[in-house]
């Protein structure tokens, strides 16, 4: 790339992928050491002091407990806690979620919907109004929250669709309609990366049933620890295995869109190990024959999800069944349902001609039908794209600027690391050290191995005002306690090491 004259980068922006080559990618010696990769937290409500107590529900959250400590999550499990301490309890599991790869809540008490949004009752509430639920519950919101920085998977699960406890008493601020109420909670709307299950649909009542736990948290029991299981496949077997027992009166749903990393919660080591890598060609292709034929049965039904490991399978070069154009046929059809994640990979083999003629206006187009959708790394090529001047566009850098900037907002690694290198070279209008300490931050946060080798080996190529920045946001934090000097000392390195997820030996 020629540099402008005009306040030339000291640092290239890389598209994905690139930095990952440019750099070593991961510190070998400190990966026994890493923090635990898999999180959960579960709530069982069912001794309220204001509204009807509940059977089934701590029975549920200790099964699950129980079942997730089994498969080797780090859990902690809250029994009939009142607001103040669930609220503290749930920032608690926030900040630990933040260097796991899955964050995972279980919850299992009273939910009620107020004005189409959900919200889940501690044992203490006590409301007369709309806006005592508000204020004393928990929503759903507040849920997907927490566990939304986790690095690879989050996931809500809401057993608390059983009854309405406060009835048609519940006074409606003035002013305010009545939100439309069936049985259970209105469906949410999570970010993409998130999933949320409901133990029935909306409008459903989730049943009790007969023994001391529900049908849900039994199927689910039993599927979570079913091993190599892929995550979606998983809970369509719960749902399926609801539904039978419960004669059809109950269905189980799921809202939200998986990325199209396959994820396996239960399984061995040399398993887990096997699935952990970030090629999503070879992790699709070691599911086992029996999940592949769910997926092409949900591919043929227009899964758009499943279509695109389907599709990744076909990628696979050490496979049997590699087809690149069966891959860019799977992504096409995803692409047209709308999936932005399609729409990037069919982009990149249009932009290399693999499985399809080399296009590049065809190229271009998709890549920005998935940026505008939001999908990060098209986010940030399309930064890239203009930085350089790629597929004909003009270069503009100003553009260029925004949709890095964008890219970082969407918590993508590369292109946190890239605006803080952009921010400390001084050409971002309106930015500095501060910001990028910020996204330096939380590049380190995101998991990024990369950025952490870059930080911990060559931290001086950023400005000493832009380390002091990132030393006070890791004071900021409680990691670092020393002077905030931009001197990345053993204080400095040990703190960068915390902030990454590893512990302080080593």
């Amino acid at each position: 790339m020629k540099k402008r004259k005009d306040n030339p980068p000291r640092r290239k922006p890389v598209r994905p992928g690139l930095l990952l080559l440019l750099l070593l990618t991961a510190l070998l010696s400190y990966a026994p050491a890493h923090a635990a990769d898999r999180v959960a937290l579960v709530i069982g409500m069912a001794q309220y002091r204001n509204v009807p107590a509940l059977e089934n529900t701590v029975n549920d959250a200790r099964l699950l407990a129980a079942t997730l400590d089994r498969i080797g999550f780090d859990v902690t499990t809250l029994i009939d806690t009142p607001q103040e301490e669930l609220r503290g309890e749930l920032e608690r599991f926030a900040f630990r979620s933040e260097t796991a790869d899955l964050a995972l809540i279980y919850f299992a008490g009273h939910g009620v919907e107020v004005a189409g949004e959900n919200f889940l009752l501690p044992v203490d509430v006590n409301v007369r109004s709309n806006k005592d639920v508000q204020r004393q519950s928990i929503s759903l919101k507040d849920l997907l929250q927490v566990v939304d920085s986790a690095r690879k998977m989050r996931i809500v699960i809401l057993d608390s669709c059983r009854n309405n406890p406060l009835g048609d008493g519940i006074l409606h601020d003035e002013g305010e309609a009545a939100a439309a109420s069936g049985g259970g909670l209105a469906p949410p709307s999570p970010d993409r990366g998130t999933l949320v299950a409901f133990a029935a649909r909306d409008g459903q009542v989730a049943l009790d049933g007969n023994g001391s736990n529900s049908p849900f948290a039994i199927a689910l029991s039993e599927k979570l620890a079913e091993p190599g299981l892929e995550i979606s496949l998983m809970f369509r077997q719960v749902r399926d295995d609801v539904l039978a027992a419960t004669q059809n009166l109950q269905e189980p749903n799921t809202y939200g869109s998986l990325s199209g990393v396959p994820f396996y919660l239960a399984g061995s080591p040399e398993l887990r190990d096997q699935l952990a890598t970030d090629d999503r060609r070879v992790a699709w292709a070691a599911i086992g024959s029996n999940q592949e034929s769910q997926l092409r049965s949900l591919a043929d039904s227009g899964d758009a999800r499943a279509m695109l490991g389907l599709a990744y399978m076909r990628l696979d070069t050490g496979g049997t069944e590699f087809d690149p154009a069966q891959a860019a046929e799977l992504f096409g059809r995803a692409a047209e349902a709308g999936s932005p994640e399609a729409q990037y990979e069919l982009a990149k083999l249009y932009e290399k001609g693999i499985g399809v003629p080399q296009d590049n206006a065809r190229a271009l187009e998709l890549f920005q039908k998935s940026a505008d959708q939001g999908f990060s790394d098209a986010v940030n090529d399309m930064g890239f794209f203009y930085y350089q001047g790629s597929f004909g566009l003009q270069r503009d850098a100003l553009k260029a600027l925004q949709y890095f900037e964008q890219a970082a907002d969407l918590r993508h690694p590369q292109a946190m690391f890239n605006f803080a290198a952009l921010i400390d070279d001084g050409i971002v209008p309106g930015k500095g050290a501060p910001d990028a300490g910020k996204y330096l931050y939380q590049a380190l946060r995101s998991g990024s191995a990369a950025v952490f080798q870059q930080l911990s080996d060559r931290p001086t190529m950023f400005s000493l005002e832009t380390r002091k920045a990132l030393q006070q946001e890791l004071t900021e934090h409680a990691f670092y306690s020393g002077p905030i000097d931009g001197d990345f000392g053993p204080g400095t390195q040990k703190a960068v090491r915390v902030a990454y997820g590893l512990n302080t030996e080593g």
